[in-house]
């Protein structure tokens, strides 16, 4: 008995020292962290100087913290100083005052054939939905012995998703003038999230993936579809890449990382340009931990999550080349940066047409297609249906000005709604490739201008506009984005390099301007396009 006695009281002992280090060595020092005020390092050269607004930008680009800290800065600033102004200064508020952006746009809408859904249609459609998820997510709990007091989801008619869709017509995903859109921002980056899923591409590969080709498939790029509370969905792209990262110059196109910030600048371009055919997209910091583990059905998801030696929550994409915890994403620990794009509406209801870019990529090492080596080739596109009798080519070229812009090289398909015909305009999706290098101006992007020397009308007194000092390009964008929960969305070189590559476009324009004459280059409708008939312009530096 004496001996059973000294062996507890040794077993306790141990315990207790065990106890004792794991406090003294693990939480001690995280609570002495947490409580200690945040101040410069001592041996910091730059401590007490004031830094320029560039290097300011640089710097909070590469940090996630700043970013952390101003989580409840969401929306609009009130004052702004520099060339980030509001109120009577702000270059943003005078670019959408101008006339440009009140001109009527052609076609007029006359009646529900010009919208896209028809919306009692829509409702329906969308509580049944409603109603299926509610079922869903309740054989879920039961299965799982789970009680939850959240009421079932419910449809309202008033949702910004729901309006947001009902209000696509055939000028544009959403109208110059429309408040829904602010809205949609705002809802997807507050709403609570209730589900958290791959998308379907993954879903389709289910972890099969090729481990021998060049070009992986889209769903390895490890984007999630989130849904709200308010059963909107949205998709997620998290950070890959530091903001002040370039992409090193001897990546090939097809395997650079897909950027969250580039997908929110895009959608502000897009806005910019007056184009409005790139879905409403907000950047957020996402808790990886209650807004998608905890809220996913998906086995496979849960399992991908893992805590690294940082102690940060990470996951990883479920394929062979990716399943790795090196091509994993962290948050810090549990907020992670990412992109948030609105979802079209459901292709049972929108059918949408995914086409082959004419001016599509060869996507091998080594390989070029016909474009790249044939200065005419344009003239044969422009003899192929439906780019022959069609706004089709205007609308390529309005893309590929926009994917000059953002440095996307990236276009291999374009999709849009087949309600709108042959004369639709061209759905601007996935452009997370963009903005990787903001040093180099990759001129093969603009070759539908170049080579087929047309261009809307509408565009080019835009981009003229946007050229002018009152409304430089580069001063709008960085007002546009300031408004983003992740400001700096862009660092300064990137915003400085559209200025660049605007006056690139304007110099290929009076290229085929001087060569063909302004009535055969500038269109203002689709009559208009099927001059000149001549190759490659000269491009002027």
């Amino acid at each position: 008995m004496p001996g059973l006695r000294r062996d507890r009281l040794l077993t306790l002992l141990l315990l207790g020292t065990l106890l004792s280090a794991d406090l003294y060595f693990h939480l001690w020092p995280q609570v002495q962290r947490q409580l200690r005020p945040r101040e410069d390092p001592p041996s910091c050269p730059c401590a007490g100087r004031v830094s320029s607004p560039a290097s300011d930008s640089a710097a909070a680009s590469s940090d996630p913290g700043p970013a952390a800290r101003n989580f409840s800065q969401a929306g609009p600033r009130a004052e702004r100083g520099g060339d980030g102004r509001s109120g009577l200064g702000s270059k943003l508020q005078a670019l959408f005052a101008h006339p440009l952006y009140s001109v009527l746009e052609e076609p007029p809408l006359l009646g529900p054939e010009d919208s896209l859904l028809a919306s009692q249609e829509a409702l329906r459609y969308y509580r049944r939905k409603v109603a299926r998820w509610n079922r869903r997510h309740k054989m879920y709990k039961e299965q799982l012995n789970l009680t939850s007091l959240d009421p079932p989801l419910q449809l309202r008619l008033e949702a910004s998703w729901v309006q947001f869709h009902l209000g696509i017509n055939r000028h544009g995903l959403y109208s110059r003038s429309s408040p829904i859109v602010n809205q949609l921002l705002h809802d997807m980056r507050h709403f609570p999230t209730v589900s958290a899923d791959y998308s379907q591409d993954e879903k389709a590969l289910l972890g099969a993936c090729d481990c021998t080709r060049i070009v992986k498939p889209s769903g390895v790029h490890l984007k999630l579809v989130l849904r709200f509370s308010d059963f909107g969905k949205a998709m997620f792209k998290p950070m890959r890449q530091q903001r002040d990262e370039e992409t090193p110059e001897d990546f090939f196109y097809f395997i650079d990382f897909q950027r969250h910030n580039a997908e929110i600048a895009a959608f502000h371009l897009d806005r910019i340009l007056d184009f409005r055919r790139v879905p409403p997209t907000v950047g957020k910091l996402v808790n990886v931990t209650k807004e998608i583990l905890e809220v996913t059905k998906n086995e496979i998801l849960q399992s991908v999550f893992f805590v690294s030696p940082a102690s940060n929550v990470c996951f990883f994409a479920k394929c062979p080349y990716m399943c790795k915890t090196e091509y994993a994403v962290c948050g810090n620990p549990h907020l992670l940066e990412g992109s948030l794009s609105a979802f079209l509406p459901s292709l049972n209801l929108a059918p949408r047409l995914s086409v082959p870019n004419p001016w599509i990529r060869s996507y091998t090492l080594a390989g070029k297609e016909e474009w790249e080596v044939n200065p005419l080739y344009c003239d044969i596109v422009k003899q192929i249906y439906p780019y022959n009798s069609s706004n089709r080519l205007l609308n390529i070229i309005d893309m590929a000005i926009f994917d000059f812009l953002i440095g996307n090289m990236d276009r291999h398909h374009y999709e849009m709604f087949t309600k709108f015909g042959d004369d639709g305009f061209l759905i601007h999706l996935d452009n997370a490739r963009g903005f990787g290098r903001h040093s180099h101006d990759e001129l093969s992007i603009l070759s539908p201008l170049s080579q087929c020397c047309v261009i809307k009308k509408k565009t080019l007194l835009h981009l003229q506009l946007l050229a002018q000092a009152n409304y430089r390009l580069s001063d709008v964008m960085r007002e546009s984005l300031l408004d983003d929960q992740l400001t700096p969305v862009l660092t300064e070189p990137h915003l400085l390099a559209l200025d660049r590559r605007l006056q690139i476009i304007l110099k290929a324009v009076e290229g085929c301007i001087e060569a063909h004459g302004e009535e055969n280059v500038v269109a203002s409708g689709p009559a208009e396009q099927s001059a000149p008939d001549s190759g490659r312009v000269k491009w002027t530096s």
